[in-house]
């Protein structure tokens, strides 16, 4: 099958995707091909990316280069890399902590790096693609255990383990297309009982989760965090948080953190500043978040809506490609911009509308959209 055929195979089976066209995103809303939409589908959950006056402040006190030019162990590096790596370590109470380009090549980088040929991976199936890459690129094997079912993942440590020199359980803390939330203690106890590290990425749970921002993992017995900066900080970059000994060993064998260009001073204060000067904003940005995904899920109870989630992300599951993508044309046509999320992405059969919840959203929106829906 050639290039052009595989296309043709994607559009028939209404998984062919395309790059938006859009204009500008506000608080709450987005423009697309020059019409307005209630935006339900962004990753920016404090709704800080698109906060000019934020972004203003900001400027009028920073000066920082707008390229790196190089990778960090050339000459890539800068004092704002290592300001924003003590905060990130600090915020994790970890001795230490590496700023990656993006999630991906964070997670990509930490396990390809970590895992030899005598080494093996356990990773919740459900885990983002960053993650799976990262197990099929490294030497050693991997083997993946039932969503959230802790009874599986022990037995696959009961009979695997001993075979393999070193061991890394892996999971999403909240995953990313149901909402749901890992149980970090079991999954603590199997790490302890089986002799492994326990990577956890927090990508949709840092600044949305915690006291300190620090997800669902903070204080707990987690041997390496990953989480980003192009979330709800609304900034851009990833970082891994870990022993001194961890992110000395990715310094020099993540390839996804050596071979690549770093990124320019300007985003590193930009995420410092937000974390650091700008902290009790975003708690109060947190609030006005955690508040509206009380409401929101109590509205879906009430509706006797269930879903697994118990996060600002609410998965709406069609299951059928072609299905899913009609409804959101529909909802399209109604002013609500939520495009399909279909396989690969997720698994065949259950293609869905990932509503994003952020700071910027109305209860009535989602209201309404519940009653677009039904309808």
């Amino acid at each position: 099958m050639n290039i052009k055929e595989e296309l043709d195979l994607l559009k028939r089976n209404a998984q062919f995707r395309e790059i938006p066209e859009i204009d500008k995103k506000a608080e709450g809303k987005i423009i697309v091909n020059g019409r307005e939409y209630i935006n339900f589908a962004s990753n920016d959950y404090l709704d800080i990316s698109t906060n000019e006056e934020l972004r203003r402040e900001f400027l009028k006190n920073y000066d920082c280069s707008f390229s790196s030019a190089s990778a960090r162990l050339l000459t890539g590096s800068s004092p704002e890399y290592k300001a924003l790596e003590n905060t990130v370590a600090k915020l994790w109470n970890k001795e230490s902590a590496l700023i990656f380009n993006t999630g991906y090549q964070c997670n990509l980088g930490v396990i390809s790096a970590l895992i030899g040929k005598d080494d093996a991976v356990f990773s919740d199936k459900l885990n983002h693609a960053s993650i799976i890459d990262g197990m099929t690129l490294a030497k050693g094997d991997f083997f993946r255990f039932k969503h959230c079912d802790y009874e599986n993942l022990e037995k696959l440590l009961e009979a695997r383990r001993s075979k393999y020199k070193k061991a890394l359980i892996v999971s999403e803390s909240v995953f990313s297309m149901d909402g749901d939330t890992a149980d970090i203690d079991r999954l603590i106890e199997l790490k302890n009982k089986y002799d492994c590290l326990l990577m956890i990425d927090e990508a949709h749970a840092f600044c949305c989760f915690g006291k300190y921002f620090s997800g669902i993992s903070y204080g707990k017995d987690v041997d390496i965090i990953t989480a980003t900066f192009g979330k709800a900080v609304g900034s851009f970059g990833a970082y891994c948080a870990s022993s001194f000994n961890i992110i000395d060993y990715l310094v020099n064998k993540a390839r996804s953190f050596i071979f690549s260009t770093s990124i320019p001073p300007i985003n590193i204060a930009w995420s410092n500043w937000l974390l650091t000067e700008k902290f009790e904003f975003l708690k109060e940005r947190k609030e006005v978040l955690n508040v509206l995904v009380a409401q929101i899920h109590n509205l879906l109870n009430t509706y006797g809506i269930i879903t697994p989630s118990v996060s600002q992300i609410i998965p709406i599951l069609i299951g059928d490609n072609d299905k899913t993508v009609k409804l959101s044309e529909k909802l399209r046509a109604n002013g609500y911009y939520i495009p399909a999320i279909r396989p690969p992405t997720v698994p065949i059969g259950t293609s869905r509308l990932r509503v994003s919840l952020t700071a910027g959203c109305k209860f009535n929106d989602f209201e309404r959209l519940l009653e677009i829906i039904q309808n």
